[in-house]
């Protein structure tokens, strides 16, 4: 039971860096923007996070410098995309470039240092229950605050005029555009937003999840976090479910190897990864499906007047 616990309380914790950087994706989404950099953002804000709390020693410093980092990365990838008209998915990837080689650059300095002693956290008596407490209820005050957020998101796009201008800039530009919505500005802000997320991710995973820095260590989790986005059809509660998933396979491999399951370590360590691809392959199987709940101007530029 204890070891089951334990797992829980990994995939939580897992999953909260894939959460946090897929909600991230998805405002982008909604709003009709395809960023492709997330990778690149989450390595940048992962360097930017832990040389903050390396200098201030303040966790929360380095939450807000992540988060700083994603959103600048994201406001040059949304001039650019919106204003410019550049290929979204050419800038994107140009972005996740730049940001793996720019974090390399910066980080060197950073491969040996070490951060100060990290806190623990647990819920007063809820902490202490058995097999429930280690499993949900000693938990960074981060992975409750993903959850929060999912709710919240929920809320602003479902249930507000907030969220209905965001869905029809993403849905139909022109008619938002006709209406008199400053659809560039929208979709600016939805990127910088979405970036700010990522970032926050990024500082999460170097800060609280290693918490180190080592040069690539974002490894792959944002072109999962991309893809959770489809997987969950573009809805909030199912994204977070989504992290969940694809976290918990990540620490799976590693709860088998210490149970001494005959398995080479390699495969194991590309479970995740051929978990992503297999979903994506099922979920493209049916593309009527993806076309229902896809913003329909998704990945389409935007000129005012066109």
């Amino acid at each position: 039971m204890d070891t089951y616990a334990l797992l829980l309380a990994a995939t939580l914790n897992a999953g909260t860096v894939l959460a946090l950087a897929a909600l991230g994706l998805l405002i982008n989404e909604k709003a009709g923007v395809v960023n492709l950099g997330a990778e690149g953002m989450m390595l940048c804000a992962a360097i930017a996070g832990f040389a903050a709390v390396v200098h201030t020693g303040s966790d929360l410093a380095g939450f807000a410098a992540g988060m700083a980092a994603g959103a600048a990365m994201a406001a040059v990838f949304g001039v650019l995309v919106i204003w410019l008209g550049t290929n979204q998915y050419a800038t994107g990837l140009a972005l996740s470039l730049f940001g793996v080689g720019f974090s390399a650059f910066v980080g060197i300095a950073y491969t040996q240092q070490k951060l100060p002693e990290r806190m623990s956290f647990s819920w007063p008596i809820l902490g202490d229950l058995a097999w429930l407490g280690p499993a949900l209820f000693r938990q960074h005050p981060m992975v409750y605050l993903t959850m929060a957020l999912t709710l919240v998101l929920v809320w602003l796009l479902y249930r507000t005029r907030t969220g209905l201008v965001l869905r029809a800039v993403g849905e139909s530009p022109n008619s938002a555009h006709a209406l008199g919505y400053p659809v560039r500005r929208i979709r600016l802000l939805a990127v910088m937003a979405g970036g700010a997320l990522c970032g926050l991710s990024g500082a999460y995973l170097s800060v609280i999840y290693t918490p180190l820095w080592v040069e690539g260590m974002v490894a792959g989790r944002g072109w999962i976090a991309l893809a959770l986005t489809t997987f969950a059809t573009w809805r909030p509660a199912r994204v977070l479910l989504g992290a969940y998933l694809f976290g918990g396979l990540t620490m799976l491999q590693f709860h088998l190897q210490s149970a001494g399951v005959q398995i080479a370590s390699e495969w194991l360590t590309a479970l995740p990864y051929v978990a992503t691809i297999v979903v994506l392959v099922l979920i493209s199987r049916n593309p009527t499906w993806i076309r229902v709940n896809m913003p329909a101007s998704l990945g389409k530029p935007f000129h005012p007047g066109s």
